[in-house]
């Protein structure tokens, strides 16, 4: 029942707003399944005609009936042209949008740990499945389940002596096409795997292209990717395989009914059991029409299954982990947050947190310094609220941060990480994340982050490239800010923001950080210059996943403890 109705609600994006060009699309194939009968009845009356059977139509009227019959079958064609394409370009829209939309009203918690690979394929290789499997389906089976059942009820009225015989030598098709038909949805599940597979290793293939080349892992790499393409395309091949052998074996079984019908007919026609030539061609033309549909039809069913199941992946992933409806609502820092004996692990066994009590007041800086492994990059991802799992209490403002809602928290917090993304657009709707702003507050904002020089030399319609290729590093970082201040949060969170900076560039971006003193600053950072240090309020000094100790540059500096240690190494 779950899983109907996490599919229902992507599902229902195919029609909303789309009715028309929908319903229009299905009364256009149940027409196209007229054509065929109608000509069928052609047929019939010509060949009855010639044949000299009383009360045949005369030339005249089958030539007048040949004639309406082109001009029903043009205005069907108009219908379908303009329907059906209308119909699957707004579904599919409609349904990505939706998707997207969902996606990224996931939470961070939750996103942070799932294959995005797995979203690229549902939005691109799945969504071609769905186009040509689910949607274009729907109108075909439209059109091959009213010819069958139009066929059948032509056949009644013309003879149902053949008409029995008809649905006798019909029984093998039928259980040929209703076996093997099933086989096909597997089969096309395991190539949407295999697509997904393959997305991800050319992934990780780009995104790690440097480390590749530095250690000279090509060949390496090349046989993975072949590995995972090899398996892609013997899935695509065994799926290729299988619709020809359903089609085929449906063709010859098909074959074999439709000479069977032939015979019988022609037997009956000339024993003089009161059917003419006529009908028996008919009939031979009709079985077209039942032979089709039921060697198709379970196909056309499995493949639409099968993009069910492709529809039921991407709602399954979708439906898990969105943000927090509702909760506590905190607008501004007033009080301070405070952690109380936090505890943290991330596989529920080995603690790397342990028992974190420390206290943050607003509108004060923060540095949270320590060894490589000693949790400052853990206990700021927790502050982000990346993981409720935590054992102990984040308190903000009072509110225990699992109960204020993900809205609340997004608005309330700002990060800045050691990898700015950019995006592959101008330098204001980097910092703007693409929303309309004000000017002024827009130049505040890119004055305050020290992007005036950037802005003098190319403009705020620069083009950064992909992932702010045509950036520098301390370029990005102060675009992060920017975003930041914009973005007007009360709490600011850098997680080794100047790691990848040169000296110089990594001392102006934490002094530009410093400088937003109307914002409660939380950095982790390896830096340990001392006229930097001396600007934090407070030095949060972690080891082994615990406070070693905490307090001023000067208070812990005449302490002669760990600080003193890790700065002398430093």
């Amino acid at each position: 029942m779950r899983k109907n109705n996490i599919k229902a609600e992507p599902v229902s994006r195919f029609y909303r707003s789309n009715h028309c060009a929908f319903f229009t699309g299905i009364i256009a194939s149940i027409l196209t399944a007229g054509i065929g009968l109608i000509a069928s009845l052609l047929i019939k009356g010509f060949t009855d005609s010639i044949s000299g059977v009383e009360g045949a139509m005369t030339w005249e009227e089958l030539m007048a009936a040949c004639g309406l019959f082109l001009v029903f079958t043009f205005a069907v064609f108009i219908l379908r042209y303009t329907s059906e394409p209308a119909f699957i370009k707004k579904a599919l829209m409609q349904y990505k949008e939706f998707s997207f939309g969902r996606l990224t009203s996931k939470g961070i918690a939750s996103f942070k740990d799932e294959n995005t690979s797995s979203y690229l394929s549902a939005l691109t290789n799945d969504c071609t499945s769905i186009e040509n499997d689910y949607l274009s389906q729907i109108f075909a089976i439209v059109t091959k389940t009213v010819t069958f059942v139009g066929a059948l009820v032509l056949m009644l009225i013309s003879s149902p002596l053949l008409t029995g015989v008809v649905i006798l030598l019909m029984l093998f098709p039928v259980l040929v096409s209703a076996l093997t038909g099933r086989k096909i949805q597997s089969a096309q599940k395991v190539v949407s795997d295999r697509n997904a597979d393959l997305t991800s290793s050319l992934t990780d293939c780009l995104g790690g292209f440097q480390v590749i080349k530095s250690f000279k892992a090509e060949e390496e790499v090349q046989k993975m990717f072949s590995e995972q393409n090899r398996k892609l395309e013997d899935s695509k091949y065994t799926l290729r395989k299988l619709s020809i052998f359903v089609g085929s074996l449906g063709m010859v079984s098909g074959l074999i009914a439709q000479l069977g019908v032939f015979v019988v007919g022609a037997y009956l026609a000339s024993t003089g059991r009161d059917l003419t030539a006529g009908t028996v061609i008919m009939f031979i033309n009709l079985m077209n029409f039942l032979i089709q549909p039921v060697s198709e039809l379970p196909a056309l069913i499995a493949r639409k299954k099968a993009a069910d199941v492709l529809i039921d992946k991407l709602s399954s992933m979708l439906s898990e982990g969105n943000v927090k409806e509702g909760g506590a609502e905190v607008t501004s820092l007033s009080q301070g947050i405070r952690l109380e004996n936090v505890s943290f692990s991330y596989d529920g066994e080995r603690e790397v947190l342990h028992d974190i009590t420390t206290e943050f007041v607003p509108g004060k800086s923060y540095a949270i310094v320590g060894g490589s492994g000693s949790g400052k990059s853990t206990l700021l991802s927790l502050l982000m609220a990346s993981d409720d799992s935590y054992k102990g209490q984040i308190k903000i403002d009072g509110n225990e941060m699992r109960d204020i809602s993900s809205e609340s928290l997004y608005d309330l917090l700002t990060v800045i990480h050691q990898n700015v993304f950019v995006f592959n657009s101008s330098v204001r709707d980097n910092v703007t994340m693409f929303r309309d702003f004000d000017d002024a507050r827009v130049s505040d904002a890119l004055c305050r982050a020290h992007l005036n020089e950037l802005i003098k030399e190319r403009g705020e319609d620069y083009l950064c490239g992909e992932n702010g290729k045509g950036l520098s590093g301390g370029e990005k970082q102060r675009i992060s800010i920017a975003r930041s201040l914009l973005k007007d949060s009360s709490v600011l969170l850098a997680d080794e923001v100047t790691s990848a900076l040169d000296a110089k560039t990594s001392h102006e971006v934490i002094n530009e950080i410093l400088d937003l003193t109307d914002m409660t600053r939380i950095v982790v950072t390896h830096d340990l210059e001392e006229d930097v240090l001396r600007r934090y309020d407070e030095i949060i000094v972690m080891k082994d996943g615990r406070i070693e100790e905490k307090g001023d540059f000067r208070t812990l500096m005449d302490n002669n403890g760990y600080f003193k240690a890790l700065f002398t190494v430093a």
